[in-house]
């Protein structure tokens, strides 16, 4: 927390001294603030007299040489005010404070009260308080945008499907299916520990594929309706039986590229994975159970007699349709069509080769915002470190195992004397005595290289401070977290993609029975997920078009964002391969060449799978326009992800890559046809 005076004039004069040490007892009074002044009392009742004191305080300036910093303690009637520091000019005070459990255990009213307690001193006082990034308090950052992309996703399916009443049907499953899948995970957050990202993710897929894998089944059902005169009724049980086997192995994918997140062994990812793995999980079973269902209420009106009559004066026009003339193009110049496609995708991906991963802090957020302007004065009076201190742990290592006070201050020294640290001050040792925490403010911000420069050098086991003082050197906190986070995630992302692309590549297999298809998906897939990457560094890293997202500073992309990016897009588009591709197998299989199956292919799904990724496109971008910068890389690139892929990849270079393979697309190694048979027959005819 950080108060700041106005321009010109100070925060220590009385009647503001006395405000500021008023409400910081006042925090010190809540249930959940530690008081560091019950603690020093306690331990010196319970502790002898030759038994090192928890919080014992010590000079921080002790056997050091450095200068005096640009701050002092906060002194009122004599006394230090505790856990507060002012800058040398008098212009701002910082307030640091712990709470008596983990900050992902605080609820919203326990982070509230404190604000509030503290907010208090701006009355009539002229000064402003500044709550620091680490007291927002949680919100469930959905607003206009996303009702927005939900409107712009009914649009589009009325105009696909030609009905309110058959545009309705997958909007209502999608937020049933959304609806079980986060109120289960809020639910679940009394128990279970989760971000406020996490129930949103599991909105932003649920609603997507939702929305999506409804309105293959459905389109499904008209075209069967309108093509061959089927009954509603007959045509439901066809099209669960055909486009449902094309929505189950889709959702397959999906479900595979995110649970094996898994992997990774970080908790919170894996919380983030399952949830919104459960919402794509009850998108595939709504759409295969309530969908029917549904079906067989609405009857006949799924198609009006005009729609019927529409469709008839429009067969002979079929082939001279904007997706036809795209297919023959595309076919017609395959070499140059696929060359272009590669080299505009890897130009978008050369800003990919310079990202950097971290976690968004105040100095990303906007410049209006309170979180902004506190990690700026901190910077301003105190210095950039101060905005991420470290919690280091010492434990003795030699025979005694005994934290002196000796040790203590031959620790902050060695601390101290290090230049890329500004100050060491001692937090509290155990009761048994064995273990030290120690507050470690470096002289670099919290996303600075050379703060994990630092963070790696502490923990090294034969660095000078842990050899001098045979002591073995720890080091946590929410910086440390942040850069063990990114590391872990950059280690693991080759194991993670290794197992989505084997496993997926054989269903893929089963699916097809091809090996060229499912490498080749794959092989699109990485130059889309590259230029993905590429183009959300330029925008959130770079800032270029900042100012059209609703951002005004670049920063590190979250951590999490490649890794949860890759896993979701993989899978969708996955999906996407399966409902083009399985068209031109359906082509194939019935008597139709290679090229004139894929023409013919495409032009009977292009239109679903366009429809589909606008939809997926609305949604996504819904969350780009959120207040929440993490929330606003992941909707940007999926957002980004769904375009390039859906419209570059597979509606422009698969079908230029199935037309230079030619029948080879669809050649098996002999002794496989047999095991993919059974699969294929149902998933083929989607």
């Amino acid at each position: 927390m950080v108060f700041t005076a106005p321009d010109g004039e100070r925060l220590d004069t009385p009647e503001r001294l006395a405000v500021i040490s008023g409400t910081v007892g006042d925090v010190y009074d809540l249930e959940k603030v530690v008081n560091p002044l019950d603690a020093a009392l306690g331990g010196a009742e319970e502790d002898p007299a030759d038994t090192p004191r928890k919080n014992a305080p010590v000079d921080p300036q002790a056997g050091s040489d450095q200068q005096a910093p640009p701050y002092q303690p906060l002194v009122v009637d004599g006394a230090p005010v505790p856990g507060v520091l002012v800058s040398s000019d008098g212009q701002v005070a910082l307030f640091q404070f712990q709470f008596t459990v983990a900050s992902t255990s605080l609820t919203d009213d326990d982070v509230s009260s404190v604000v509030e307690v503290v907010e208090r001193a701006e009355q009539g006082t002229g000064i402003t308080v500044l709550p620091s990034d680490s007291l927002k308090a949680l919100e469930i950052p959905v607003g206009i945008g996303e009702v927005i992309g939900l409107a712009v996703a009914a649009l589009v399916l009325v105009l696909t499907l030609g009905s309110l009443i058959a545009a309705g049907l997958p909007l209502i499953t999608a937020l049933v299916g959304v609806g079980i899948g986060v109120g289960g995970a809020y639910a679940l957050s009394t128990v279970v520990e989760m971000n406020s990202a996490t129930p949103v993710l599991g909105l932003m897929v649920g609603l997507a594929v939702g929305i999506d894998y409804a309105l293959f089944v459905v389109n499904r059902q008209r075209r069967l309706i309108l093509d061959r005169g089927l009954t509603a009724r007959e045509a439901a049980g066809r099209a669960v039986g055909t486009a449902g086997s094309a929505v189950f192995f889709a959702g397959l994918t999906v479900l595979i590229a995110l649970t094996a997140l898994t992997v990774i062994g970080i908790a919170t990812l894996s919380t983030m994975a399952l949830v919104a793995a459960s919402t794509v999980a009850l998108a595939v079973l709504i759409a295969l159970s309530l969908l029917p269902a549904l079906l067989g209420l609405v009857g006949e009106r799924i198609c009006s007699d005009k729609a019927r009559g529409r469709r008839r004066a429009k067969e002979d026009a079929e082939s001279h349709s904007v997706a036809d003339h795209w297919v023959k193009t595309v076919i017609r110049f395959r070499w140059p069509v696929i060359a272009g496609v590669v080299a505009i995708l890897g130009v978008m991906a050369i800003p990919a080769a310079s990202m950097n991963l971290g976690i968004p802090s105040g100095a990303t957020a906007n410049q209006d915002t309170a979180a902004r302007q506190s990690y700026e004065a901190v910077s301003q009076g105190f210095g950039e470190g101060f905005n991420g201190p470290l919690l280091v742990t010492a434990e003795p290592t030699g025979t005694a195992g005994r934290v002196t006070p000796e040790l203590t201050a031959k620790l902050i020294t060695g601390f101290q004397d290090r230049d890329d640290i500004v100050l060491a001050t001692p937090v509290g040792i155990n009761e048994a005595g064995d273990l030290a925490v120690f507050s470690i403010i470096p002289t670099s911000g919290p996303s600075d290289e050379a703060t994990s420069d630092l963070v790696k050098s502490l923990r090294e086991r034969d660095s000078a401070i842990a050899q001098d003082n045979q002591v073995q050197l720890g080091v946590t906190g929410f910086t440390a977290i942040g850069i063990d986070m990114s590391d872990k995630i950059a280690s693991v992302l080759p194991l993670y993609l290794g197992i989505i692309i084997v496993l997926s590549v054989l269903i893929l297999m089963v699916v097809f029975r091809s090996v060229v298809v499912p490498i080749k998906a794959t092989a699109g897939f990485l130059l889309s997920i590259l230029a993905t990457f590429g183009a959300t560094t330029a925008v959130f890293q770079w800032g270029w078009v900042s100012e059209l997202f609703g951002f005004d500073t670049g920063g590190p992309l979250m951590s999490f964002m490649p890794i949860i990016v890759t896993g979701i897009l993989y899978g969708l588009a996955m999906d996407y391969e399966v409902f083009l591709v399985s068209s031109m197998r359906e082509a194939h299989i019935h008597g139709q060449a290679a090229r004139p199956s894929v023409v013919h292919g495409f032009d009977h799904a292009s239109r679903v799978v366009v429809a589909a990724a606008i939809i997926m496109v609305a949604v996504f971008s819904g969350f780009i326009f959120s207040h929440d910068i993490m929330i606003k890389q992941v909707g940007f690139a999926l957002a980004a992800g769904i375009l390039i892929d859906a419209f570059i990849v597979r509606l422009t270079l698969v079908p230029a890559l199935m037309a230079v393979f030619d029948d080879r697309a669809w050649w098996l190694p002999p002794g496989s046809t047999g095991y993919c048979r059974t699969s294929t027959s149902r998933a083929t005819s989607s």
